[in-house]
């Protein structure tokens, strides 16, 4: 009998089907992963589900493991935890992260899977892909022991960024958001958290997370002299204001884009894209299970995709929301 598998696509702006399809099979050096979890990333995959991604760009934002081709018909994602049912005997019946999206089944390069700690619940795994983001950041601002940094916008990328930069040790790192909310939240996690008109100015390095002109232009106003911002936020095909005008020029200020596609300029030498998720893994702590703000089953993504597009009430204050399976975590998963 033909094992059946259910994955998600977007097959036109608004519009989500849950198709079911016979189960992939793995070629030479691949393994096919049966889902436990996946995650959504509401950012980038509200755009997508939009249909808001820039023609030019389509190649760069596809993700690694995407069936069909942006802008649709596509099944995307990239937060995926998942058994290991054929492959390598090393990988066999191992939980594994891999940059999959919200398919029950997924056939990918046996070296694209990175073994989960037996430690570590499969929801907060899902992170790491977003973690690899932050990582990639702090990389490329070159943060170090002793540096003052701010993160302005407490999404998901942002508090996942600034729970990184805490384990670097800055002199003084500032969570800048204006959701009361997500401010305690933060707090929660051992973060300082101000309102942007608290924060405090004179920043080695500030990275920009909150995808909105008023969130980048108060980056700005936060960094010190010769000092750097860091873009995080993708806008799809809406264009920012960006104010180079008053004091930009004179202070030397500098933006840099970051983008999880290459590894971070400062340590493209040094790391592969596989070592720096394998890294971003590894640095998961239980802190980051406070991020974990919802949970919903594959069949209901078509309605959850729609009310995160519509920002219906309940989807304000999510920041991951994690996709169930059919089958159950395996015996001994915490």
């Amino acid at each position: 009998m033909t094992l059946s598998a259910r994955e998600l696509w977007i097959e036109a702006p608004g519009c989500a089907r849950v198709r079911e399809v016979p189960a992939p099979e793995p070629g030479p050096s691949e393994v096919l992963i049966e889902t436990l979890r996946s995650g959504i990333s509401p950012g980038t995959e509200t755009l997508i589900y939009r249909g808001e991604v820039p023609a030019a760009v389509t190649a760069l934002m596809a993700a690694p493991h995407q069936l069909g081709q942006l802008p649709y018909p596509v099944s995307h994602g990239y937060l995926n935890v998942g058994v290991v049912r054929q492959g390598p005997e090393e990988l066999l019946d191992k939980r594994v992260f891999s940059l999959t999206g919200h398919r029950s089944h997924a056939v990918v390069p046996a070296e694209a899977c990175h073994v989960v700690p037996e430690s570590m619940p499969s929801e907060r795994a899902l992170l790491a892909g977003i973690a690899e983001v932050g990582l990639n950041a702090v990389w490329e601002a070159q943060t170090t022991v002793g540096d003052r940094v701010a993160v302005v916008g407490a999404g998901l990328v942002g508090l996942v960024t600034a729970l990184l930069l805490a384990q670097v040790s800055p002199a003084r790192l500032q969570l800048v958001e204006i959701d009361p909310a997500r401010r305690a939240l933060a707090a929660g996690l051992g973060l300082e958290t101000v309102a942007p008109q608290d924060a405090a100015g004179d920043n080695d390095a500030v990275f920009h997370t909150s995808a909105a002109d008023a969130g980048l232009r108060r980056a700005l106003e936060l960094a010190g002299d010769d000092a750097a911002v860091v873009e995080m936020s993708w806008y799809g095909t809406r264009e920012p204001a960006v104010p180079l005008g008053a004091d930009f020029h004179a202070r030397r200020l500098r933006i840099i884009g970051a983008q999880v596609g290459e590894v971070a300029a400062p340590k493209r030498l040094r790391r592969t894209r596989r070592q720096r998720l394998a890294a971003a893994l590894h640095l998961l702590d239980s802190r980051f299970d406070a991020l974990i703000t919802g949970v919903s089953a594959l069949d209901e993504l078509p309605g959850v995709f729609e009310d995160f597009s519509r920002k219906a009430d309940w989807t304000r204050n999510q920041l991951l929301h994690a996709v169930t399976y059919r089958q159950s975590e395996p015996e001994g998963a915490p």
